[in-house]
């Protein structure tokens, strides 16, 4: 009877050790499609290379990738990846020393992810795409489009330079779609730029356009916006309206 109470007990702390493992796992952050442009944003940044080794804790999906000249790990969304495949990852969400509980391993450098993109036959993935497609679709080099600035708005230059009076005040600008990124926690990504200068405004919306689209938005200037993981907006425009013209 003894013999019998001590397994009893044995399984119940056991199994209360897998539960604590699994709750103690990092919940992986989604990634932030919107990180703003200029010196040191690893936003548009892709690693394509071959799957070396992959790994599956509760919902997510541990992968190591090899481009020929260096490895790098990634996590993200479950998904069936096969060793030997050819994928991409997407490199702007970098943790260092991360650790997983689960695997109990340790990470020197891990990027977090929304999806694996892969366009090899027999897998899945949240969101497919082929790789080289997706680098051409989502961020390019502007060639900007002549339009006027808005009536009664501002320039996308103008916004930046005068985000400090403009901040909580409703904004009116006219801008040319040069990053989209749609369905992202929830919302579209827009990057908008004008000739006023070099600068691009982020802009959250329901609303989808295209990339190069002409775009009117109008909504609430928020400037030094956190949305967490190191992702600061110097000036972002949320939850806007925006009129394709």
């Amino acid at each position: 009877m003894k013999s019998i109470t001590l397994s009893i007990i044995s399984i119940i702390i056991t199994a209360l050790f897998s539960l604590s493992a699994m709750a103690a796992e990092p919940k992986i952050p989604t990634g932030h499609p919107a990180m703003p442009q200029g010196a040191g944003d690893p936003g548009a940044a892709k690693v394509y290379g071959k799957v070396v080794e992959t790994m599956d804790v509760e919902n997510y999906t541990y992968v190591q990738i090899n481009n020929g000249e260096q490895s790098y790990w990634a996590a993200g969304p479950k998904t069936s990846l096969k060793k030997g495949a050819m994928i991409a990852i997407e490199t702007q969400m970098p943790f260092t020393d991360f650790e997983s509980k689960a695997l109990n391993k340790k990470f020197k450098t891990i990027y977090f992810v929304n999806r694996f993109i892969t366009d090899q036959p027999g897998q899945t993935a949240p969101a497919t795409a082929a790789p080289h497609a997706d680098l051409a679709k989502q961020d390019k080099p502007a060639a900007l489009k002549s339009f006027k600035k808005a009536a009664d708005g501002k320039t996308v230059s103008e916004i930046f330079k005068q985000k400090k009076t403009l901040a909580g005040k409703a904004v009116r600008v006219r801008g040319q779609v040069v990053k989209y990124t749609a369905k992202v926690m929830g919302k579209n990504w827009l990057h908008i730029q004008d000739s006023s200068g070099s600068e691009r405004l982020v802009v959250t919306t329901d609303h989808d356009v295209k990339l190069d689209d002409v775009v009117l938005v109008n909504g609430t200037l928020a400037i030094d916006k956190d949305l967490g993981y190191g992702y600061v907006y110097e000036a972002i425009i949320e939850q806007a309206k925006v009129t394709v013209e």
